[in-house]
């Protein structure tokens, strides 16, 4: 017996929602399950390969030149816009906040070959064009008043200006302060998005120094980075995402211990394969947005399906032996874009499944993504 009327039915009945409710899938991870599926096989002996992973890490860091080189840099810069922060009134385009370092520099995940430094400077006036040229030119000055011996040369670009001498450069990210975003006039001053990405690069930094110092996260990085450069189907993995993706893959596992190197490259491209980066996949959550959103989320839906198809290519290609020709050690041909063979094992390249598909009828064309599922 009920309190009360009982309600009348809706006329008509009750509708339902038109638009279907998200629910994200969590890809397949063996790192989570193991204890599922047991193994009928012993574990395959890793020793080779964790050797290449560090001969390559090796090859990848940038040697005591280059380090020496790019930090000198970066601490005549520091010095500069410190002068200016403190002394506001030598400048008068603008008024600079801070300047802090940035990027695969400050995480220590760079590239030898890549001798470029990140750095983000701060105005607490709004970013003009002319203010930020105006500024790069001061810099430039007191830069060469402080080494006159050392050639410098100042290039302007759309994000700031760069620094650049024989063996280094250093990019001058420009920022405002949060309160000034809103402000930002398009004609006027620099894009806004530009500002709000180079204060999340500061946010970046600060998580990866509290979450992802450990030194098997820095090598993972940098053998991502590798891949990514030499393989195109990889190219929509930016810089943060790869920082994520290495987090994950060593320290997201039930005992919250680092994998060992051999186990956590191994289980990028899993993940990558099994569409931890796809449209329906609840991905990684970026940890330094609010709300937490998926981080991936920014992908064109084609680039998805490349790196999941190219990701389970190289997948298919290091079960069957093939490392060395991954991590670029033996052998030209690429293993993602050619049918390669590993023993009596042939392994092709995987095909793309995503196909856009355009419906005049309202003008507007809609996105058909993985398995004939409508991308939202």
């Amino acid at each position: 017996m009920t309190r009360g009327r009982a309600r009348m039915p809706m006329r008509g009945g009750c509708r339902p929602s038109l638009r279907r409710q998200f629910q994200p899938h969590v890809p397949f991870d063996m790192a989570h399950c193991e204890s599922s599926f047991p193994r009928v096989t012993e574990k395959p002996d890793d020793k080779s390969l964790s050797e290449a992973l560090v001969k390559r890490n090796q090859d990848l860091t940038p040697n005591s030149t280059e380090q020496a080189t790019i930090t000198a840099l970066v601490t005549k810069l520091q010095t500069v816009i410190d002068a200016l922060v403190v002394a506001p009134a030598t400048f008068e385009a603008a008024v600079v906040e801070e300047a802090r370092p940035v990027g695969s520099f400050k995480k220590g995940t760079m590239i030898t070959g890549t001798n470029i430094a990140d750095v983000v400077i701060i105005l607490r006036t709004l970013p003009t064009r002319e203010a930020v040229n105006a500024l790069g030119q001061r810099v430039i000055t007191d830069l060469k008043t402080h080494s006159p011996k050392e050639a410098m040369s100042l290039v302007q670009q759309e994000k700031g200006f760069d620094v650049v001498t024989g063996d280094a450069t250093v990019k001058c990210l420009i920022s405002t302060i949060p309160i000034n975003i809103k402000k930002l006039e398009p004609d006027l001053h620099l894009p806004a998005k530009l500002m709000a990405d180079h204060l999340a690069a500061i946010r970046h930094v600060r998580w990866c120094e509290e979450n992802a110092a450990h030194v098997s996260i820095k090598v993972l990085v940098r053998l991502i980075k590798d891949l990514r450069q030499r393989y195109s189907g990889l190219n929509c993995l930016s810089p943060w995402l790869i920082d994520l993706l290495a987090h994950h893959a060593i320290m997201s596992n039930p005992t919250r211990t680092p994998l060992p190197i051999n186990r956590s490259f191994r289980r990028v491209l899993e993940l990558l394969s099994s569409g931890i980066f796809l449209p329906c996949s609840i991905g990684i959550l970026d940890p330094c947005e609010l709300g937490g959103g998926r981080a991936h989320v920014h992908i064109p839906l084609e680039q998805m399906d490349t790196l999941s198809r190219t990701a389970q290519t190289l997948l298919r290609v290091l079960a069957h032996g093939g490392y060395r020709q991954i991590l670029n050690l033996e052998g030209a041909a690429d293993v993602t874009s050619n049918v390669t063979q590993w023993g009596t094992v042939i392994v092709a390249p995987s095909q793309p499944v995503y196909v856009k598909v355009e419906t005049p009828a309202n003008g507007q064309g809609t996105l058909i993504g993985m398995e004939g599922q409508q991308a939202y």
